[in-house]
């Protein structure tokens, strides 16, 4: 693909975008083109399979009960008020998230993800809030209040653990490794 310069696109709201670092393009053996992704990137409405370990790590990280816990001044919040946050919790803005390619492996970028490469171009916007905040309603789900709320009392590392690293968590393949990369594409099955 031959990169061409250009300036920053006019988007309307709602569609994808591109974040280029340092520059909108550039021309010649320079030229960082966009991540190319696949037809499940692209067109489900779910979260891919090979970025739902990204994805539950960028919902744990989110601190919504810490928050909640430093504008009420209590070091514990009631039981009333932690059920209400976390009923809150996945309808946030994740307009920050999107993809890229980090060392040819497509990941997801944004806060509380492994930091992104010095020359990168990171696709943000379109589908990838919404599937962040279904696969959030659904790991939240997954749990009571009370584990999640007992989780986060335990630290950050706690409640990544609980979320994404339990038996059928979204990093669980990564088997003892707990900080390790993002799920390895799954193998395309031909139909018959």
């Amino acid at each position: 693909m031959q990169c061409q310069p250009t300036s920053p696109p006019a988007l309307a709201v709602g569609t994808p975008w591109l974040w280029l670092s340092r520059r909108w393009a550039l021309p010649g053996p320079d030229c960082i083109p966009a991540p190319q992704m696949s037809a499940e990137e692209r067109l489900s409405p779910h979260m891919p399979e090979a970025l739902r370990c990204d994805a539950c790590r960028a919902i744990a990280f989110q601190g919504w009960l810490s928050r909640a816990e430093a504008k009420q001044g209590r070091k514990a919040l009631r039981e009333s008020d932690y059920v209400e946050v976390l009923e809150q919790s996945c309808s946030q803005d994740w307009e920050l998230y999107g993809v890229q390619e980090l060392s040819g492996e497509r990941r997801l970028t944004g806060p509380g993800l492994p930091g992104q490469e010095a020359m990168s171009v990171a696709v943000m916007g379109g589908p990838w809030p919404g599937r962040l905040a279904k696969m959030c309603h659904s790991l939240v789900g997954e749990h009571s209040e009370e584990q999640l709320y007992g989780a986060h009392r335990r630290g950050p590392t706690a409640l990544r653990e609980l979320l994404c690293h339990g038996k059928k968590g979204p990093c669980a393949h990564l088997g003892g490794s707990k900080a390790g990369g993002s799920a390895p594409p799954k193998a395309l099955q031909n139909e018959l």
